[in-house]
């Protein structure tokens, strides 16, 4: 098979808040080859992503990602492999080319799987996937009260953990982050799992983020999650000397596997956080994964949109046993929860990994319809992109 074309919806709600809800928007990508097809997506800005498939060249080593993608031969794992190396060559200098390569690696490992009929997880090499156990993943409230009331929520549905980021976190006082982390515990309960996430809004100051740990601490948290940049690593381990109680997590922000590996080996932290629609796709969050395992550091996905960016996150370390936690998309927009027909159920607090073939997932076309943005991008009067029609 050949890849005979990749196509980009760009899908929106009608108005885009404000706040840290990244399943406003979506770049959902299809490849097809012959009469297969495959479906990823991206997490990054639609538009811009867009403009890196089929932008003019600027260089030898800035060429549009298009360049190294259409006309290849896509029969096996190798290919995607070898596909994702070209992009990364040619495109090295096109620092969008990482989150755009995502959705396409994704949609190649989807198809290879429909072609193969089985899932992606068994192409890596993964005998059998294991369950993983679902956290609740949402923002703090506005107020103490409103993170109290979320969390009686995240466990009237049954889930038996939960995290609370963004929102007021960080950018008020001391005991105003207490008051939300304590509220969070007393509406979970003192037996199910807490974990916080700052969101990096102490960007690399270590003694903000040092005030907050004695609530940490209190409240039995199970990790404080991106207190920095992905690239303060000297931060990242100044804090975790601080916390042994409190395990560090982050690597969300990373957009390849050496940036990923410095996360791992210098930033000590206790958990490696990778978004798939970002790092380049499944094939270098799986790299990830097997680098994270051989060092002793626990692999967590990061998807806060949508169950086809659900699935394609949880494949590279689906295998995994002790790597047991799976953020799961607890209070995403309309756009979000409308974007598959299949869904990822939680039972008993954990979801399973899907055993149909590629991802298992299946985007709800005809409900997307009402979000698609309608693009058109011209250089010189001439046309290179025009959004194609969903069918």
């Amino acid at each position: 098979m050949k890849i005979d074309s990749v196509d980009f919806f760009y899908l929106s709600m009608p108005n885009v808040l404000d706040v840290g809800d990244g399943s406003q928007d979506a770049l959902l990508v299809r490849v097809q080859a012959g009469n297969h097809v495959g479906w990823g997506e991206c997490e990054a800005s639609p538009l811009v992503s867009i403009a890196s498939w089929n932008c003019p060249m600027s260089h030898s080593a800035c060429k549009p990602l298009s360049a190294s993608v259409l006309g290849e031969q896509i029969d096996t794992v190798a290919d995607i492999k070898r596909i994702n190396r070209k992009a990364r060559a040619n495109s090295l200098d096109l620092l969008q080319a990482d989150h755009t390569l995502s959705g396409i690696d994704i949609a190649l490992w989807d198809l290879i799987g429909r072609v193969r009929g089985e899932p992606v997880y068994k192409l890596l090499g993964q005998p059998r996937a294991f369950r993983k156990l679902a956290y609740a993943s949402q923002l703090f409230g506005d107020d103490p009260q409103t993170t109290l009331d979320r969390a009686r929520a995240v466990m009237r549905s049954g889930f038996k953990a939960a995290k609370f980021g963004w929102g007021p976190y960080g950018l008020g006082s001391v005991k105003s982050d207490a008051d939300h982390v304590h509220a969070a515990r007393e509406g979970l309960g003192s037996e199910n799992v807490l974990l916080v996430d700052a969101g990096t809004v102490w960007f690399d100051d270590v003694e903000k983020a040092r005030l907050r740990l004695e609530a940490l601490q209190n409240c039995k948290v199970g990790w404080l999650e991106e207190p920095f940049v992905s690239g303060a690593l000297n931060a990242y381990r100044k804090l975790a000397d601080l916390s042994p109680s409190v395990p560090m997590a982050g690597g969300e922000g990373c957009h390849n596997l050496h940036q990923a590996m410095n996360m791992i080996d210098h930033a000590a932290v206790g958990y490696i956080q990778i978004d798939t629609g970002r790092i380049g796709g499944i094939t270098t969050a799986a790299q990830v994964a097997q680098y994270a395992a051989e060092r002793g550091i626990r692999c967590v996905n990061h998807t806060f949109t949508t169950h086809l960016a659900l699935s394609a996150s949880l494949q590279p370390y689906a295998g995994l046993e002790s790597h047991d936690l799976c953020e799961y998309p607890f209070a995403p927009s309309p756009l979000g929860r409308d974007f598959t027909q299949t869904k990822m159920e939680v039972r008993e607090g954990q979801v399973e990994i899907p055993e149909g073939p590629g991802l298992g997932i299946e985007p709800d076309l005809k409900a997307l319809q009402v979000y698609m943005r309608r693009v058109e991008i011209k250089v010189d009067g001439q046309t290179i992109f025009q959004s194609p029609t969903l069918p």
